[in-house]
């Protein structure tokens, strides 16, 4: 761990988190909603408002707790060993909220921000669309001014927690001729008759979220429920880059390390071929691989964590949530397989936890944007970086012993 790392407040925090995840979330929750029993947990959600546990990193005013990223991951990581669905609908009032809390105005604080941290009404984010998700600016919802409204149409698939959502967070178009990343814009969008969430297909894991459709028929959104502007909707994008991947990495810390503690226990009570196989040096092997793996891990959430802190560049935050939210997702995937390699044949039983586990976490490397699109925004940042004027490293290329034969250098 990193306790000599974290503040003693943050130390503090961590222990109230994981008392309530011991103590407040009976297996019968969990159970119902992996056999889709449950569609949307309200009472997780009632439950976390009692804690005062949605959009602690918000202001005090408006139901937050003033806390930071450093105690974002630390909750997401402890929050994580519930499996993804609870993670996400934990995480989701921080993702949405940070749309609110940076970019609305006061009166749309006070009607959803504050509501949505006290409890009272619970939010989805409406990003994916059914033609595409990783091509978020190729999306074909429209909203159309009209008076002192503006008329919505369109859909969205895959919003966990549309089923229990009192308000949405909907990315449309009002201006389709205009550059694809100026066409966009964000409305707040209250849940209606015109409104249809629906709860169509089943899941490979991560159930009972409510992760639904969203159908939108001529929905009146009033003038105010516009966020930041017209043409926005790209800004506030980039900026909720950061809740979205950044609480996915923490919370996926959660998941593998859970498996990786039944495991570990599990090798200590197994007997094979006259001794427990603790003693086998394949399961020190991938002991030792899952021990670094998370270690790795969590190095790199709570860096990212800390350089947000610390007010790192917009640029350099995008790259950062990225390389922590493939990295994590990747590494954890590999920790929760080893850790089912481990138990063997009965790991793959519903006996334990880590079938289901291993079925959530394959999300990971989908949702909040593929693994490929962190590749191009990892790569591409860096290039910006590497090339700036800003760049005052070592010219280690003078190094080489013919460094001064420049006619050799040939670039084609």
């Amino acid at each position: 761990m990193y306790d000599y790392l974290i503040s003693e407040k943050n130390k503090k925090f961590r222990e109230e988190v994981r008392e309530f995840v011991k103590n407040a979330v009976p297996p019968s929750l969990v159970k119902k909603m992996d056999k889709d029993e449950i569609q949307y947990p309200s009472e997780w959600m009632e439950a976390l408002a009692k804690q005062n546990l949605i959009g602690i990193r918000f202001p005090k005013e408006f139901g937050g707790r003033g806390l930071n990223w450093e105690s974002e991951i630390i909750a997401q990581e402890e929050v994580g060993v519930l499996g993804s669905s609870l993670t996400c609908l934990f995480s989701l009032p921080s993702i949405c909220g940070e749309a609110l809390n940076k970019f609305g105005t006061e009166e749309q604080k006070l009607n959803y921000l504050k509501p949505m941290c006290e409890g009272k009404k619970f939010t989805a984010e409406a990003l994916t669309e059914p033609r595409g998700g990783s091509d978020f600016f190729g999306a074909t919802s429209t909203a159309v001014k009209e008076g002192d409204h503006y008329i919505l149409n369109g859909e969205k698939r895959f919003v966990v927690g549309a089923e229990g959502a009192d308000f949405f967070l909907v990315y449309a178009k009002t201006n389709p001729k205009a550059p694809p990343r100026d066409s966009l814009s964000l409305f707040i969008v209250d849940k209606s008759d015109a409104v249809e969430a629906a709860y169509i297909y089943g899941l490979l894991g991560t159930r009972g979220g409510g992760a639904g459709r969203i159908v939108f028929k001529d929905v009146e959104v009033p003038k105010e429920n516009l966020i930041l502007g017209e043409g926005e909707g790209g800004k506030i994008f980039y900026h909720m880059m950061v809740p979205e991947r950044l609480t996915t990495a923490s919370g996926f810390l959660g998941l593998a390390r859970a498996c990786f503690q039944i495991a570990t226990k599990y090798s200590t009570k197994r007997k094979a071929f006259g001794q427990i196989i603790k003693n086998f040096q394949a399961i020190h092997f991938m002991i030792a691989d899952c021990i670094t793996y998370l270690d790795a891990t969590r190095a790199m959430v709570f860096n990212t964590a800390k350089s947000i802190d610390a007010g790192a560049p917009p640029a350099l935050q995008r790259r950062l949530v990225s390389e922590s939210k493939k990295f994590s997702t990747k590494a954890c995937w590999k920790v929760i397989n080893k850790s089912m390699q481990i138990m063997g044949g009965i790991g793959y039983t519903t006996v334990y936890p880590i079938e289901r586990l291993l079925r959530d976490a394959r999300i990971g490397e989908l949702w909040t944007g593929t693994t490929e699109i962190m590749n191009l925004i990892i790569q591409h940042e860096y290039y910006k970086e590497v090339l700036s004027e800003k760049w005052l490293g070592r010219d280690v290329e003078q190094d080489a012993i013919d460094a001064e034969h420049e006619e050799e250098k040939h670039y084609g």
